[in-house]
């Protein structure tokens, strides 16, 4: 899932005709174009290509959990939020591109607002950190700090540490899963209560 992510971000560079990320362009008080700078390195978008971007099982409508997942609502960086904010900022969002109350954001109602003048509002919850582990750590610290050049030697700064130190246990993890699921099952250690009794 992430290699397609990676893919399909590479060819929206290409066709919205990604300009350069020392260039910021738009209002920085609209938080698409924000989201979009810092968080796809996106400066020269639409709103047919920021709608597609985020619909994610492309079903042609946004879900609460698509909206929620945009605006990194979980998100570690948001972990303070209550779950009643998070709920209050859908709710906007949904007033807001959902007129009819049909419980999803349809693409053809975003446009037609988006062509009306209406924005996705800065909540003040950061610029939707929605990637995984990996993104996360290319867009923000990777192609910042170090670029395509950069060595294993080079990766030293705490961030790198960091994301390493999640790789490893992330691995750890994986590993001990590997050994339980190649463990053979022992009947005596099953409780009897799951076992079936013995037809008569």
């Amino acid at each position: 899932m992430f290699t397609i992510l990676l893919v399909f971000l590479a060819v929206s560079r290409l066709c919205l005709a990604h300009g350069s990320h020392s260039e910021v362009h738009g209002d920085l008080e609209d938080w698409a174009t924000r989201h979009m700078i810092e968080e796809h390195h996106i400066d020269n978008f639409d709103p047919g290509s920021f709608f597609m971007l985020h619909d994610y099982d492309n079903s042609g409508a946004w879900t609460a959990d698509e909206v929620r997942r945009t605006y990194g609502l979980d998100d570690d960086s948001n972990a303070s939020l209550t779950e009643e904010r998070k709920q209050q900022i859908l709710k906007e969002v949904f007033g807001i591109f959902d007129p009819l109350k049909t419980g999803v954001i349809s693409q053809g109602d975003w446009m037609r607002l988006s062509r009306e003048g209406k924005k996705l509002p800065d909540f003040g919850t950061g610029p939707g950190h929605h990637g995984d582990m990996e993104y996360e750590y290319e867009i923000h610290h990777f192609e910042k700090y170090h670029g395509e050049g950069a060595t294993e030697e080079d990766l030293t700064h705490p961030e790198d540490i960091e994301h390493f130190r999640l790789h490893d246990h992330a691995e750890d993890a994986q590993i001990r899963l590997d050994e339980l699921e190649r463990m053979a099952i022992v009947e005596a250690n099953i409780p009897a209560k799951f076992l079936k009794s013995p037809s008569v």
